[in-house]
């Protein structure tokens, strides 16, 4: 970028500064000729330059705007009555206007062409500042788009330490209750849990995962779930991955599920759950039902911690780029959860 910005500066300056050779008429005094058109060019480029490197960054950008207009002023208005007089005593040295020295410009003339040299360099000037401020937006935006995605970052690895021990606690919970009545079915449990801790130390640290991955991840959580549950509970469960190893923000439906088997297990009612997760090469669909059996009112288990984390995750994974259906149906007996993501 920085080499191109050098090249754009050489070619139009070597432009301003050629071009008045095609102007050049005669031979025997074409360099008299071309010190006169150059000293234009020569009187923009030293406004150009005296704004772009010195002026703009030292007093503009500091707030010292005064400082500024002043010392412009004075260089314009300097610059331009010195552009003025050099061409006018240069054209008079020109042997074709020896013969044209009586027709002077009048007062009023000169006062004219004095102003307009000063608009042409006061628009160089205000180019000059226009570019430096460009830059300095344009290094700003970099700079704070850098400083926002450091920020979203940290913010993400701090909501996956807090679901670390969200999901510990349930799973700890499940295994302590299994190992009152069935010491096969906890050892068999704490097995799922070693593959359930594999992928969260390794895998879990890693922005995204294989699609894959997750799915194995979440059948082992599953079938871990499922050694406690009685068997009139009814356990559904659809995985259709087209795309083994599509990329995924790792346990992002975790808390769905927890929050599936949460309210939509009931100890004494008919009860039923239904994952369903397909995958395109394109998006991830999760859909979730459940039998809906709220908590009670003097049941204070949980604040919803899951959920909420679940729809942080989703704004700084896939901000813009995802939607989230739920609620309970009409009736109030199903609760449907549904995260649709373009990847």
């Amino acid at each position: 970028m920085k080499r191109l910005s050098i090249f754009l500066h050489l070619a139009f300056w070597a432009f301003m500064f050629l071009s008045p050779l095609s102007f050049i008429r005669g031979q025997s005094s074409w360099m008299q000729q071309y010190f006169v058109m150059i000293m234009t060019p020569l009187m923009m480029m030293v406004t150009f330059y005296a704004n772009y490197l010195w002026l703009t960054p030292r007093f503009f950008v500091e707030g010292k705007h005064r400082y500024f207009l002043l010392i412009n002023l004075l260089l314009i208005v300097s610059l331009g009555i010195v552009l003025h007089y050099c061409i006018t005593m240069s054209y008079m040295l020109l042997p074709s206007n020896e013969t044209n020295r009586h027709n002077e410009p009048l007062a009023i003339q000169e006062v004219f062409y004095i102003l307009r040299d000063i608009v042409t360099l006061g628009i160089f000037a205000a180019v000059g500042t226009a570019l430096v401020l460009a830059q300095r937006w344009e290094h700003n935006e970099k700079a704070r788009g850098e400083a926002e995605a450091a920020r979203t970052e940290a913010e993400l690895k701090t909501l996956r330490y807090q679901i670390n021990p969200h999901f510990l606690l349930n799973t700890l919970n499940n295994i302590y209750a299994l190992t009152a009545f069935d010491t096969p079915k906890a050892q068999q449990t704490i097995q799922e849990l070693s593959r359930l801790m594999r992928h969260v130390l390794y895998d879990y640290e890693q922005p995204a995962v294989p699609m894959k991955d997750e799915m194995d991840f979440l059948q082992n959580y599953i079938n871990l779930m499922k050694i406690r549950l009685p068997q009139s509970v009814e356990i559904r469960t659809r995985f259709k991955v087209l795309t083994p190893q599509l990329p995924v923000a790792p346990m992002i439906f975790i808390s769905l599920v927890e929050n599936a088997f949460k309210h939509g297990v009931s100890p004494t009612e008919p009860s039923f759950i239904s994952i369903d997760i397909e995958t395109t090469e394109q998006q991830v669909v999760c859909d979730i039902q459940n039998s809906n059996h709220p908590k009670s009112a003097s049941d204070h288990s949980g604040h919803g911690i899951g959920l909420q984390q679940v729809q942080r995750r989703l704004e700084l994974a896939y901000p813009g780029r995802y939607t989230w259906e739920q609620g309970p149906s009409p009736d109030g007996k199903v609760y449907t959860s549904r995260i649709a993501i373009t990847l």
